[in-house]
């Protein structure tokens, strides 16, 4: 088995693939990348058991064949090499043990042991019963909005994935950790059945990298327990997560009379800079808004540390003292790309809805909802 490829076109494709490998592995042969040779088409697949990612890039051969190739060695090998024509050979090791992959370049070779191609584990097959088709970069533009707010908590599954919605009229992303709550809708987005499922963080994450180079629609395709997501010479399948997801739409409040209007790079460097003195357990920034003034409060009486900063805005409400976690404000300010926002509230004990003023297509909008932090 034999194949030759340009060693920069190599790289990518494995680091296209290579984040879903763990160091980890209960499964040591999921420590390798399964190349599968067809002809003039390469396959590289990598996989944690739960999630599976396979790319293909042309190569000059007539082989065919497969080969299970330790990755990290792999990768950091090619990662040495300067863009040029690298030739890989299959051999059978010396002492008959096993295969050896030769790496020739102009005037060296390498020999790689590999693993037993036949332990790979079969890629999961299942029939998808729906479908339905997202251009990459509105796909692209949820992930970047929602992944930040999703949970870490194995013991709510749900809420560690983000959901996905489709109705007839949009399709909804939706990612909550319980303390904040982010909601990307698409109106150029849609599907006459009405169907949603939880994709898992990881996976997405990787997807999301992806996709920022690539105009191609991305078809989805899934069943009650799998997705399949291909677009270009990417294919990504991964189980989804089991479990209804909370009604989300329960906790955003309907009426919410004061409405700050404030800069957004402004706003967000003053939270920024006033996080430094908050309690470290907390983060709590605390709002206090009268007339056309923000007050911005943050205190560490452990410490002795404080921060009074006061910032014009344009505000309409009556007077009020919340408090905020400046960690997730500056979290959700730094993925919005608006010049202005608008937080509007209600209550000191109720959420903040945060919302982008400018900056978004006509058929898209965001929500972005923040618990209040009662207390210093």
């Amino acid at each position: 088995m034999k194949f030759i490829v340009a060693s920069g076109e190599l790289q990518r494709a494995l680091q296209t693939v290579s984040g879903v490998i763990s160091t980890s592995q209960s499964r040591p042969i999921l420590e390798n990348f399964l190349f599968d040779l067809q002809a003039d088409i390469l396959k590289i697949t990598a996989s944690d058991g739960e999630t599976t990612l396979i790319t293909s890039l042309p190569v000059r051969s007539e082989d065919s064949g497969k080969m299970a190739v330790p990755a990290k060695m792999f990768m950091d090998v090619i990662k040495t090499f300067g863009d040029q024509p690298l030739t890989f050979i299959e051999k059978e090791a010396e002492n008959g043990m096993g295969s050896l992959l030769e790496i020739l370049d102009e005037k060296d070779n390498y020999f790689v042991a590999l693993d037993n191609a036949e332990d790979y584990p079969e890629l999961p097959e299942f029939d998808a019963a729906r479908s339905v088709s997202v251009p990459s970069g509105i796909l692209s533009d949820a992930l970047s909005h929602t992944l930040f707010a999703t949970s870490n908590d194995s013991l709510r599954p749900v809420m560690t994935g983000v959901l996905f919605q489709f109705t007839p009229d949009e399709v909804n992303f939706v990612s909550t950790d319980s303390h904040r709550l982010v909601v990307y809708t698409r109106k150029d987005v849609k599907n006459e059945e009405a169907i949603e499922f939880i994709m898992p963080k990881k996976p997405l994450a990787i997807i999301r990298n992806i996709l920022n180079n690539t105009d191609d629609a991305v078809l989805i395709e899934f069943n009650d327990n799998m997705a399949k997501f291909s677009f270009g010479e990417h294919i990504w399948i991964c189980r989804l997560i089991d479990g209804k997801y909370p009604n989300y739409s329960a906790v955003i409040p309907k009426e919410n009379p004061n409405v700050l209007t404030i800069n957004r790079n402004l706003l967000l460097s003053s939270i920024r800079r006033a996080s430094i003195f908050s309690n470290k357990s907390t983060n709590q920034v605390r709002f206090k808004l009268s007339g056309n003034l923000l007050h911005l409060h943050a205190e560490d009486t452990e410490y002795a540390n404080k921060a009074d900063m006061q910032i014009p805005c344009d505000y309409s409400g009556e007077d009020i003292n919340i408090g905020f976690s400046s960690k997730f404000l500056t979290e959700m300010l730094s993925v919005l790309g608006a010049d202005d926002v608008t937080l509007k509230m209600s209550q000191p004990n109720r959420p903040g809805i945060l919302e982008p003023v400018d900056g978004l297509e006509e058929d898209e909008h965001i929500l972005m909802l923040s618990m209040p932090v009662i207390g210093l």
